[in-house]
């Protein structure tokens, strides 16, 4: 059955469109941690659907607030008022850390970037933008121009003119043999002396740590140093907080509180997890940046009474339970666990992360050269012993993403890691 969807999947869809193992996975539903594919195999999900799965599959809270929706009411756009929308607006403005904050919901960390952009420029008159090396902003054509990632960058064209920065890889790089002192003061060297050669952007939009490029980041203080050189100038700090967002990191509820310092950012963006699968994003601004659009606008789909139900009930869910603790605990058992782990494989160049966001980058033993190959060996060995694991990278990197549900236990991280630590040996 698998095969034949597969061809029709081929005859139908994108050539771009990818997917992961050499015979694709259909998973017909979950429970837990756990998924199951079409031919009944059993899997524990250390991916969650790209970091969306954020505390568990087929959540019992989640699915009861959305059943009981869909049988008000699905849709009515935001031409009407919509308390669901009111009430999770209310409840992430007072989570955001941002003064008189403003939030407007999306369908994806996409479009919740692209406004971001929008906003930013249009409050700023200004269609430059700064972003990092090695990152991801989503699909769109504004995301895709600002997208520092060659491997997801399928255009140079771009409503935006766009100036890199250096900083969020620690490791590669000019200045990866320098303490994270020096570190911070030659980013933040390089990111005056870009300053001084263009005109005043908009903004400098930053994942305080990289998803797509391989869950890598900069030191901490880093932003909290850049916010300060931008505020003397006014330009904008957007916090891509797609995939670092809700706790996930363990340490902090939002990335960007590990670059505290200098103060919230002006803009933050979310999606992913908030909906637990259901398609939710959203922009949080101070209030006079985000009333600064001077036409209508409107969303058809963002903010739907039934996504809104998911996303209260999944963030209910999370706070009562206290999943940001979870991912710190148990996330940090993962990752000394994973260390231990490639201590012993050549192929491993560095285990990284925070909480449940964890990189392991292989490379050519010796070597820092990218070992894609190594990473389809290790993806496909784990699959076959019941694990399944994300993969990313930018310039010249392979690295395998572990992000698995924030409600994981102790006795799964260990069963998780026994067998990401064969699939690695098997390399």
């Amino acid at each position: 059955m698998t095969r034949d969807l597969f061809a029709r999947h081929r005859a139908v869809l994108p050539d771009w469109l990818a997917l992961y193992y050499e015979d694709p996975l259909e998973i017909t539903h979950g429970e837990g941690r756990h998924v199951w594919d079409a031919e009944g195999n059993k899997y524990l999900d250390f991916f969650g659907g790209i970091l969306t799965t954020m505390t568990a599959h087929a959540l019992p809270e989640v699915t009861k607030a959305v059943a009981e929706q869909a049988g008000r009411i699905v849709h009515s756009s935001t031409l009407y008022l919509n308390r669901p929308m009111v009430e999770l607006a209310e409840r992430v403005a007072q989570l955001s850390g941002i003064p008189d904050a403003r939030v407007f919901f999306t369908t994806s960390g996409t479009e919740a970037n692209d406004t971001a952009l929008l906003l930013a420029t249009a409050h700023r008159r200004s269609n430059t933008v700064l972003a990092m090396r090695n990152s991801y902003h989503g699909r769109s054509f504004s995301s895709v121009g600002i997208t520092g990632n060659r491997g997801w960058s399928p255009t140079s064209l771009s409503p935006l003119q766009t100036l890199y920065v250096h900083g969020g890889v620690r490791t590669r790089g000019p200045y990866a043999d320098l303490d994270d002192r020096d570190f911070i003061d030659a980013c933040v060297a390089d990111l005056k002396d870009l300053l001084g050669h263009t005109r005043a952007p908009a903004a400098l939009i930053a994942e305080p740590v990289q998803g797509v490029g391989g869950f890598t980041s900069p030191p901490d203080g880093l932003y909290a140093a850049f916010r300060e050189v931008l505020h003397e100038r006014g330009i904008l700090w957007i916090a891509d907080e797609v995939q670092t967002g809700w706790g996930r990191t363990g340490e902090h509820f939002w990335g960007w509180q590990a670059h505290a310092r200098s103060g919230p950012p002006d803009i933050v963006t979310f999606a992913k997890g908030i909906g637990n699968g259901m398609s939710v994003g959203g922009v949080i601004a101070r209030a006079e940046i985000m009333n600064c659009l001077d036409a209508n606008s409107i969303s058809t789909f963002g903010g739907t009474q039934v996504t809104m139900a998911a996303g209260l009930a999944n963030l209910t869910y999370l706070l009562e339970h206290d999943l940001q603790g979870n991912a710190r605990r148990v996330g940090g058992l993962l990752i000394e666990r994973l260390r231990a782990a490639a201590a012993q494989v050549p192929h491993v160049r560095e285990v990284r992360g925070r909480g449940l966001m964890i990189g392991v980058e292989l490379a050519r033993p010796g070597t820092d050269e990218a070992a894609p190959e190594a990473a389809a060996t290790v993806l496909e060995e784990a699959r076959a012993g019941g694990l399944l694991v994300g993969k990313g990278g930018g310039h010249g990197t392979s690295v395998l993403r572990v992000a698995p549900p924030m409600s994981l236990t102790v006795a799964e991280a260990e069963e998780g890691a026994a067998i990401l630590e064969r699939a690695l040996r098997s390399i």
